[in-house]
């Protein structure tokens, strides 16, 4: 049987897509560096500066921003003058990698890949024993978690997220109960307690460093309307007005038995409000998906995996808007709407009522 002819173009093309593919993800590093050292904040404020002005300035070490910056440089994102020996960062490029650039800073999402690469070991061990890796092995998880969260809940909450419920506002400005499911470190729940001191809150996870920070923070904000518990969301009981659940749902290990319980916790004009992954159930459909890689690989990486570490059932990230709806009317929910908001390609809103 004789062997197909290779096609010499295309294979020299793969070659160098391979290429571009490990040149990004050195520097998706490097960003992930910049990022939390807060070297692209820093250098957003400055005029063209050395390495050392730079590094002064940051309260860093030279060598090391030397050599990131280096690498800043032949990657396109900083600028460089080679006889001042000076760097700027592009107004047009701090506009996506700063803090103060949020809801659009995307240097946070660059914390995924150190984060995930951390247990590859774990991972390939389960590509051969099945099984999968707890929460307990990725130390960082909530704090990156926390700001994602920052990016495209927290920063949107009042203008974009709530208007989402027609009347939610008012109803919570009058005074409602909310159950915020996996909410991590309470960031966006600390946030509504605070604007709206007359509606009760309550929310829910299953890390207790995550729930210690909530707590922390509620104390900080000096919430009294609010409390935190380490709990297994389909466990809760009670009575809710609104639930919410944001980024949370796809990694329950009992995802359907984690809608059901929602399902029941809500009166007659209770409303769910779920944010998920902007994806469609099928592979072949997401082939044009703009983050369509990193979430599959976030997904095998941690969302599947730490739900079979559970013995879950591993629905992972992008288990698409067909899956959701599915299950979503298998809670018990007959009314489904599906918001898209702008700043947030990422993810799709679901307003779910009984």
């Amino acid at each position: 049987m004789c062997k197909p002819v290779l096609d010499c173009v295309e294979a020299d093309a793969f070659a160098e897509r391979l290429l571009d593919v490990f040149n990004n993800g050195a520097l998706t590093l490097m960003i992930s560096v910049g990022h939390r050292v807060g070297l692209f904040d820093r250098m957003a404020q400055l005029p063209a500066a050395t390495s050392l002005e730079i590094a002064e300035a940051a309260e860093l070490n030279e060598r090391y921003v030397r050599e990131w910056l280096a690498a800043m440089v032949v990657g396109r994102i900083v600028d460089h003058d080679p006889i001042g020996q000076t760097y700027w960062l592009p107004q047009e490029r701090a506009a996506f990698l700063t803090r103060a650039a949020a809801p659009d800073n995307m240097a946070v999402f660059a914390q995924y890949i150190p984060l995930l690469a951390g247990v590859e070991d774990q991972i390939i061990d389960c590509f051969r024993r099945g099984g999968g890796v707890p929460y307990s092995a990725y130390p960082r998880f909530h704090e990156v978690m926390a700001a994602d969260s920052g990016q495209t809940v927290v920063s949107a909450l009042f203008d974009s997220i709530l208007p989402l419920v027609p009347g939610l506002g008012d109803r919570l400005q009058e005074g409602v109960r909310v159950l915020d499911v996996g909410c991590g470190r309470g960031r966006a729940l600390n946030q509504l307690a605070a604007a709206y001191p007359a509606s009760q809150f309550t929310g829910v996870d299953l890390s207790a460093d995550a729930i210690g920070e909530a707590r922390a923070d509620a104390a900080t904000l000096g919430n009294q309307n609010i409390q935190f518990e380490v709990r297994d969301a389909a466990s809760v009981t009670g009575c809710f007005d609104l639930v919410t659940a944001f980024d949370a749902i796809h990694d329950q290990a009992r995802p359907a038995a984690v809608l059901a319980a929602i399902a029941s916790l809500l009166p007659e004009n209770g409303v769910f409000l779920m944010q998920d992954i902007r994806a469609s159930s099928h592979v072949h459909e997401n082939l044009d998906h703009p983050a369509a890689p990193l979430l599959y690989t976030i997904s095998c990486m941690h969302c599947m995996t730490v739900s079979l570490a559970a013995g879950g059932a591993g629905l992972g990230a992008m288990w698409g808007e067909q899956c959701a709806l599915e299950m979503l009317a298998a809670a018990g929910f007959s009314q489904v709407q599906v918001e898209q908001l702008p700043h947030d390609f990422q993810n799709s809103y679901y307003v779910a009522r009984r």
